[in-house]
C-alpha cells in the first residue's frame, strides 16, 4: 500500500468535478438515444419481477440489476401491461419473443421518455458509485495521484460513458464484481468475522449481476490460497479461525482455514442470491437460469472481425481493446505494468490483485464468451485504469521534463476525444482504426468512421439510434420516404419512421434510387460479405459510398 500528500490531483473538488463529468456525459447523451437492442428484454422482465414476484422472463440473466432498473417504475406508477390471464399464460421460461414485446409495452404504453430516463437513473449512478470505488480503492494500494489518474481514465472512456447509461448488465457486473474484489483484499489486509461477511455479500450481489460473474469463485479461490504465502503470521501466535486463517505459521492449518473461508464466501453469497429471487419454492433457480445461457443466440451466426466471418476469433477482445480504448489509455496502461513490475513498486499481493483479474476475464471470455462486443469484458478495464494510473504517476513523478510533458499531453488527448466522440460514444473507436486503414478518416472522435471495418454488433451499434434518425429526417427530409436497415429490437413505426424496410441481402444488391438509413452493425457485415466476394460492380456500392 501507498501513503502520499494530498495534492492538486487528489482534490475533493477535482475528483467531484471528474464524477459530474462522467454523470453529465451519461445524461446528456442518454436523453437523445432509442432503447439498445437489449434493455427492453431488461426493463419488461424486472418489471414483471417486482410486479408479480414470478420469475418467467429473461431468466438468462440473474435478476439484481432488473430488479435495480425497474423499481423507480413502480415508484414513477408506470402501468403494468398484462392482464393477470395473460400473465398466467406465459410459460417457464417464456418464449424468447415474449421478454422484447413485454419490454415494449412497458415503455411504450407509459410516457417512453420517462421510463428510458428513470429506469437508466440508477445505472447512471451505480457507474457513478463503480468510479467512487477505483479512487477509494486506488487511494489504498497505489497513492493519491494514481487513484486521481485512473478516475481520469474511467470518466472520459467512451465506452464506460456508452454503457454505464444502459439498462444492461456488463457496467453493474463490474461494479460489483469491483466491490467484491476490494472487499476481498480489504478482509486479506484487515481480517475478521465482519469484512469476511461483507465480502460474502458483495459476490452473492456480482454473481446475482451477469452469470459470467462465476469467473469470481476460481479467483477468490486462488487469491486467496495464495495470500497464505504472502501474509505473515499473528503476533502472538494463536490457531487460524475463521476470523483469521492466517493466524498460524502451520501451512496446513492455513490452507485448511482458507478453504473454510472460501465456502462461507460461497455461502452467504448464496442466501443473497435466493433472496434476490424472492426464496423461491425451487432453490436452483439460478443453476436453471444459467442453463439458458446464450439459449435464444443464432448458432448460425458467425461474429465479424476485420473483413472475416468465423464462429469465433480467439484474438476477439484483445484486438477490440486496442482499437476501442483511448490511445492515451493504452499507452498508460502499459508504462503502468512497467512500473508495477518494478522491485519494490508495490506489495506482491497489491500486484496480483491488480494484474490478474483482467488477465482472467481477457482469457475466459476469449476462450468460451461468443464475440458479440467489447462490452462483454467491461468487468476488466476498473483494474487496467488502476494500472494506467500507475502509470500516470510514474511519467509525472520520475521528473523529467519530457516525461512530465508525456504524461500532460496524454491527459488533454482524453478530453479531446470524449468531446468529439459525444453524443455516439458506443460508436467510439481509436485513432488506430483509421490509421490500419484509411487514415485520411481520422478525426476528433477518433478513428470512429473506421470501426465498421473492423468489428460489428455493440461495438459500433446496437439499435440506439432510433431518435436521433427521426431528427435528422424531420430536418433534412421532411416526408421523403426512407429505405431503412434497422438492427435493433424495437420496431421502427414506434418512433413514427416509416418506410421500406430492407436486409443484408437488399445492400448487397445494386443500390436503387433514394435515401437509405443503414445501421452500423448492418453496414459492417455487409461491407465484410461484400469484400469476400470481390466487391466488384453495382452491387459492391457500399464499399464506395461515404456515409453522411
Amino acid at each position: 500500500m501507498t501513503s502520499e500528500r494530498r495534492g492538486f490531483a487528489g482534490h475533493p473538488l477535482v475528483l467531484g468535478g471528474l464524477l459530474v463529468i462522467l454523470l453529465g456525459q451519461m445524461l446528456a447523451a442518454s436523453r437523445l438515444k432509442s432503447p439498445t437492442f437489449d434493455e427492453p428484454a431488461h426493463i419488461g422482465a424486472g418489471f414483471s419481477y417486482l410486479k408479480t414476484g414470478q420469475f418467467k422472463v429473461n431468466l438468462q440473466h440473474p435478476p439484481l440489476l432488473k430488479e435495480i432498473g425497474a423499481l423507480p417504475l413502480l415508484l414513477i406508477g408506470a402501468r403494468w401491461p398484462m392482464s393477470e390471464k395473460d400473465w398466467e399464460a406465459v410459460g417457464v421460461p417464456s418464449e424468447p419473443w415474449v421478454q422484447w414485446s413485454l419490454g415494449e409495452d412497458v415503455i411504450f404504453g407509459n410516457d417512453a421518455s420517462r421510463v428510458m430516463f428513470s429506469t437508466r437513473l440508477p445505472f447512471m449512478l451505480l457507474t457513478v458509485l463503480l468510479g467512487i470505488l477505483i479512487y477509494a480503492w486506488g487511494r489504498k494500494i497505489l497513492g493519491r495521484g494514481a487513484a486521481a489518474g485512473a478516475l481520469l481514465l474511467f470518466a472520459l472512456d467512451p465506452t464506460i460513458v456508452a454503457h454505464g447509461q444502459l439498462v444492461a448488465m456488463d457496467v453493474g457486473f463490474a461494479a460489483f464484481g469491483f466491490l467484491f474484489l476490494y472487499a476481498l483484499w480489504s478482509y486479506l489486509n484487515h481480517r475478521s468475522l465482519r469484512r469476511l461477511l461483507g465480502c460474502g455479500l458483495a459476490l452473492g450481489a456480482a454473481l446475482a449481476t451477469k452469470f459470467s460473474a462465476v469467473v469470481l469463485l476460481p479467483l477468490a479461490a486462488i487469491l486467496v490460497l495464495a495470500a497464505s504465502r504472502w501474509i505473515p503470521e499473528a503476533v502472538p501466535r494463536r490457531p487460524s479461525s475463521l476470523a483469521d486463517p492466517y493466524a498460524s505459521d502451520d501451512g496446513g492449518q492455513r490452507i485448511v482455514w482458507c478453504v473454510y473461508a472460501i465456502v462461507s464466501l460461497v455461502l452467504v453469497a448464496a442466501v443473497l442470491i435466493y433472496a434476490l429471487y424472492f426464496f423461491p419454492a425451487n432453490p436452483f433457480l439460478y443453476v436453471e437460469g444459467m442453463q439458458l445461457v446464450n439459449a435464444d443466440h443464432d448458432a448460425s451466426y458467425w461474429p465479424y472481425m476485420a473483413g472475416h466471418f468465423q464462429p469465433s476469433f480467439w484474438t476477439y477482445y484483445a484486438v477490440a481493446y486496442l482499437l476501442k480504448e483511448p490511445i492515451p489509455t493504452l499507452l498508460l496502461v502499459a508504462f503502468g505494468i512497467l512500473a508495477l513490475l518494478r522491485r519494490g513498486a508495490a506489495a506482491t499481493l497489491d500486484r496480483v490483485f491488480l494484474l490478474l483479474p483482467p488477465a482472467l476475464l481477457f482469457l475466459v471470455h476469449a476462450l468460451f464468451s461468443h464475440n458479440l462486443g467489447f462490452r462483454y469484458v467491461i468487468p476488466a478495464l476498473p483494474f487496467l485504469y488502476l494500472v494506467g494510473g500507475a502509470g500516470l504517476r510514474w511519467l509525472w513523478g520520475e521528473r523529467s521534463p519530457w516525461r512530465r510533458v508525456a504524461a500532460v499531453t496524454l491527459c488533454a488527448w482524453l478530453p479531446v476525444g470524449a468531446a468529439g466522440i459525444y453524443p455516439d460514444h458506443l460508436s467510439y473507436f481509436n485513432e488506430l482504426a483509421c490509421l490500419l486503414a484509411a487514415p485520411g478518416r481520422v478525426g476528433l472522435d477518433g478513428g470512429t468512421r473506421c470501426g465498421p471495418l473492423w468489428l460489428d454488433d455493440s461495438n459500433v451499434d446496437w439499435g440506439q439510434g432510433m431518435l436521433q434518425l427521426k431528427s435528422w429526417l424531420d430536418r433534412n427530409a421532411p416526408g421523403r420516404p426512407v429505405r431503412l436497415a434497422y438492427f435493433g429490437s424495437m420496431r421502427p413505426e414506434m418512433y413514427g419512421l416509416t418506410g421500406v424496410k430492407i436486409g443484408l441481402q437488399e445492400l448487397e444488391e445494386p443500390a436503387r434510387p433514394g435515401l437509405y438509413a443503414v445501421s452500423a452493425h448492418l453496414l459492417a457485415r455487409a461491407i465484410g460479405r461484400l469484400s469476400m466476394g470481390g466487391g466488384g460492380g453495382e452491387a459492391g456500392w457500399l464499399l464506395r459510398t461515404r456515409p453522411t
